[in-house]
C-alpha cells in the first residue's frame, strides 16, 4: 500500500487526500490549524462541499487517512497549501517554501513530490533549488524536461507540478474525471507521476515541463477573467446608457460565434481573482489585457457599492438587505469575495443598517464582525425589514423570492436572476 503526505487540507487537499484514501492509499494528512486536524480525525468535514462529508468520514473510518501537524514518511508528497497574494499583488510563495522544507527530512531516493498549489511560474525550479540545499544527500533531477534521468529509479528524487483544475461545488466529481497536466522538472518526473495518476483519476493526463504546466493554470484563469471582465464593463456602459445589459447580452449571444458571459458584482475566489496577477507579475510589460482585466473586475464591488449607496440616500435611515456572501452560488467559500468586499464598504461608510443573508455561514466572517451596523440574519427577516434588497451572489435559495414582496423594495440585483 502505497502512502501518501498531503500538505495542506484545505478545499483541494482535503478531497484529495480523502479520495486517495479511499481509493486505498495509506495517506498522511498535514495542516497547521489543530482545530481543522482534529475535526478530520473526528471524521469531520470543514469545508461546505457536496459529498465531502461522506468521502472525509469514510476515508477517516477505513483508517487510510490520519491528519496531523506535522509531515511523516512517504513514497509521495502532495503540496497543497495557499498561495495568495501580498501588498502591490506580490506573489506569496512562502507556503510553499515552508512546506517544502518541513518534508525535506523525510524525503527518500525514488520519492515523488508534487506541487498542486497553484503557483508562479518557475516555483517548481524554487522548489528543486531549495532541496537541493537541503538535501545535498539526495540526486535532485537537472531543471531540464528534456534531459533524460541520470540515475536509476531508485537513486533520485522526482519532482512535478500537477495543478488542480476543479470548481467548487464539484470538486470531487472534477478530482476524478478531469484531464491532469502534469509538469515534470525532467521528462523521468512527469513519467513517475504520470503512473501515480493513472491509479485514480479517469480524465486524460498531458506530460509537460514544469514551467508550462505552471503557466497553463495561470492562463485559464486568466482567460475567463478577461471574458468576466468585458461582461462587467458592459453592465457599467449599460447602466449609463440606460439599457438592460440581460436583454443586451441575451440578444448579442444569438450570434452564432458570440458567447458573452454574465456579469455581477466582481470576481472572487482563490483562483480566477489572483492567479492574472501572477501573469502580470512575471511579464509586467506584455500582460496588458489581463492587467486591465484584473483592474475592472477589482473595481466592480466599488461600483455596486456606490449604486447601493446612492439608492440608500432616499430614505432616512435605511435597511440594506445584502443577499449572498460567497463568492459564488451554492457554497461557503468566502475567500476573496466582492460580496464581502461590498458589504464591508457600506457599513464602513455608514449607508444604513445591513442585515445579511448568507445560508451557507453561521457566523460573520472575521472582516464583518466588528462592524457595529452588519449582522447575520435569516432570509424571511431579512425580506420584512429592508428598504433596499441587494442581490450579490446567485444562491439557489434566492430564486423563490415571492415577486410580491420584492414590488415593495428597491432592488439592485447583480446577478441578473430576478430580470
Amino acid at each position: 500500500m502505497e502512502k501518501v503526505c498531503v500538505l495542506g487540507l484545505g478545499y483541494i487537499g482535503l478531497p484529495t487526500a480523502s479520495l486517495l484514501a479511499t481509493k486505498g492509499f495509506k495517506v498522511h494528512g498535514v495542516d497547521v490549524n489543530t482545530k481543522t486536524v482534529e475535526a478530520i480525525n473526528r471524521g469531520s468535514n470543514h469545508i461546505h462541499e457536496p459529498d465531502l462529508d461522506v468521502l472525509v468520514k469514510s476515508a477517516v473510518l477505513s483508517g487510510n487517512l490520519v491528519a496531523a501537524l506535522e509531515p511523516a514518511p512517504a513514497e509521495i508528497f502532495i503540496i497543497a497549501v495557499p498561495t495568495p497574494l501580498k501588498e502591490k499583488q506580490f506573489p506569496d510563495i512562502s507556503y510553499i517554501q515552508t512546506a517544502t522544507h518541513a518534508i525535506a527530512p523525510y524525503l527518500e531516493p525514488g520519492n515523488l513530490v508534487i506541487l498542486e498549489s497553484t503557483s508562479p511560474v518557475g516555483t517548481t525550479e524554487k522548489i528543486t533549488g531549495w532541496l537541493k540545499e537541503l538535501r545535498p544527500d539526495l540526486l535532485i533531477p537537472p531543471v531540464n524536461e528534456h534531459i533524460a534521468p541520470v540515475a536509476s529509479e531508485g537513486a533520485q528524487i522526482f519532482i512535478t507540478h500537477c495543478p488542480e483544475r476543479v470548481l467548487p461545488g464539484q470538486i470531487i466529481k472534477e478530482l476524478i474525471d478531469n484531464d491532469r497536466i502534469i509538469g515534470g522538472i525532467d521528462q523521468a518526473s512527469a513519467q513517475k507521476a504520470e503512473l501515480f495518476y493513472r491509479k485514480f483519476i479517469k480524465g486524460n493526463i498531458l506530460l509537460t515541463d514544469a514551467r508550462t504546466a505552471e503557466l497553463c493554470k495561470l492562463v485559464e484563469n486568466a482567460f475567463r477573467d478577461v471574458n468576466i471582465a468585458f461582461a462587467n464593463e458592459l453592465s457599467v456602459i449599460c447602466d449609463n446608457l440606460g439599457i438592460n445589459v440581460w436583454e443586451l447580452i441575451d440578444l448579442a449571444n444569438r450570434h452564432p460565434r458570440v458567447n458573452i458571459l454574465m456579469p455581477g458584482p466582481g470576481v472572487g475566489g482563490h483562483c480566477i481573482a489572483v492567479d492574472p496577477w501572477f501573469i502580470v507579475h512575471a511579464a509586467p510589460g506584455e500582460a496588458r489585457i489581463i492587467r486591465a482585466a484584473r483592474k475592472v473586475n477589482d473595481s466592480k464591488p466599488r461600483y455596486v457599492a456606490a449604486k447601493v449607496a446612492e439608492k440608500a440616500a432616499r430614505f432616512k435611515e435605511p435597511v440594506i438587505a445584502c443577499l449572498g456572501l460567497a463568492f459564488k452560488a451554492d457554497i461557503n467559500d468566502l475567500r476573496e469575495s466582492p460580496a464581502v468586499e461590498i458589504v464591508q464598504q457600506l457599513a464602513v461608510n455608514r449607508t444604513g443598517r445591513i442585515l445579511v443573508v448568507e445560508p451557507h455561514i453561521d457566523a460573520l466572517p472575521a472582516e464583518l464582525v466588528d462592524l457595529e451596523n452588519v449582522h447575520l440574519a435569516d432570509l424571511g427577516m431579512a425580506l420584512r425589514q429592508a428598504d433596499l434588497v441587494t442581490l450579490l451572489v446567485n444562491h439557489r435559495a434566492f430564486y423563490s423570492i415571492s415577486r410580491e414582496l420584492l414590488n415593495e423594495k428597491v432592488i439592485i440585483d447583480t446577478r441578473g436572476i430576478w430580470r
